[in-house]
């Protein structure tokens, strides 16, 4: 029996629908379980995770033939974020779960032995995509909720275990929607920053940053050590125009991706701040890999990025900001594909006079 069950990818920072096909074969010989679909460990070894899930849930897991087929096939996935819906493709192609339950929706989770839904990266994307593909729901793991209910014209199951998604397909326990709660509070300043109100003195420098961040000019602050350089930068988003909401979901969708969202605000409401090290690769700041992630050059958009101690930094890790600060993205080509990251940053540098700290 074949079951075809919906699931979604994250390729950079858009989703694509991925068709989990799973085929039964009850008169094999030798039992198998295998994916196909270009793999990678994390996904290979969903085998053992649906396997057991199953079992520790109190159904059947019939031990025959299975063959999973992540579709389109040429297209990499990678990640746990599929094992549940190889573990409903499992139960509907071994008529565990009724194929008419499934239709027009995705199923997105990683699963646990003991059949619970975990926490998966990425989303804000996937389900933004099954929203704008025409899915009327998306499974998403409970702690995943308030995430992916910040898209709007998509109805959000959260789902903390398989036998609770079992008993809701079959309508013996109905999981109720999750609607988003958006605090319309003024938001908390996050830590290791500082209220511009807060910074005494530095009249004359304060007015400066004041003018930059109404007219999102880049700033390069130069001073002997503790005359306030990083303090000052680290007050900056404070006196930025606040983000809309357009903003909030587009600076929200980066930090899915990078799995940097916090747990209780899933929604980001304050601009970024970003200061890495100056002893950051240039893969580090433009982003990089294999498959191409974003850099801090990405998870400053629509913030601050603040590079201390500047004159330390690489060269060549300077050079490749020229074209971020220009076009205000940054397009990264691999021999897998070329992804384009959005990168649109107010920089601020900040280094001393001479190398010794202070100005001959």
């Amino acid at each position: 029996m074949l079951a075809i069950v919906n699931a979604c990818a994250v390729i950079g920072l858009e989703g694509c629908i991925v068709e989990v096909q799973t085929d039964f074969n009850p008169r094999a010989g030798l039992p198998s379980f295998t994916i196909v679909g270009l793999p990678d460990n994390a996904v290979k070894e969903s085998r053992e995770r649906v396997r057991s899930a199953i079992r520790n849930s109190g159904f059947d897991f019939i031990n025959k033939a299975y063959v999973i087929n992540l579709s389109p096939a040429d297209l990499p996935k990678s990640g746990p974020a599929y094992d549940l819906a190889g573990a409903v493709g499992v139960l509907a192609a071994t008529d565990q779960v009724p194929l008419t339950s499934i239709d027009g929706a995705v199923f997105l989770g990683e699963l646990s032995l003991d059949g619970s839904v975990r926490h998966v990266k990425g989303i804000m994307p996937m389900v933004y995509t099954a929203q704008q593909a025409g899915f009327a729901r998306a499974y998403v793991p409970a702690d995943d909720a308030p995430e992916a209910a910040l898209v709007a014209g998509i109805e959000i199951i959260p789902v903390r275990s398989l036998a609770e998604l079992v008993e809701h397909l079959y309508g013996l326990n109905p999981i109720p929607v999750y609607f988003a709660v958006v605090d319309t509070a003024e938001p908390a300043i996050p830590d290791g920053l500082v209220d511009f109100a807060d910074v005494k003195g530095q009249h004359f420098v304060k007015r400066a940053l004041e003018i930059a961040a109404g007219g999102n000019h880049n700033v390069r602050l130069i001073g002997s050590p503790g005359t306030g350089k990083t303090l000052l930068a680290r007050a900056m988003p404070g006196i930025m125009p606040p983000l809309s909401y357009a903003e909030a979901l587009d600076v929200t969708r980066i930090y899915s991706v990078a799995d940097m969202l916090q747990s209780d605000e899933p929604l980001v409401r304050y601009r970024p701040f970003r200061a890495p090290h100056h002893t950051t690769s240039q893969a580090g700041i433009i982003g990089g890999g294999s498959i191409p992630k974003p850099g801090e050059c990405t998870l400053a958009h629509r913030g601050i990025l603040f590079l201390d101690e500047v004159t330390e930094m690489s060269v060549h890790v300077l050079e490749v900001l020229r074209q971020p600060i220009e076009d205000k993205i940054v397009t990264i080509s691999r021999a897998k594909g070329s992804l384009t990251f959005p990168a649109n940053f107010l920089l601020v540098v900040a280094h001393n006079p001479c190398p010794c700290g202070y100005s001959q």
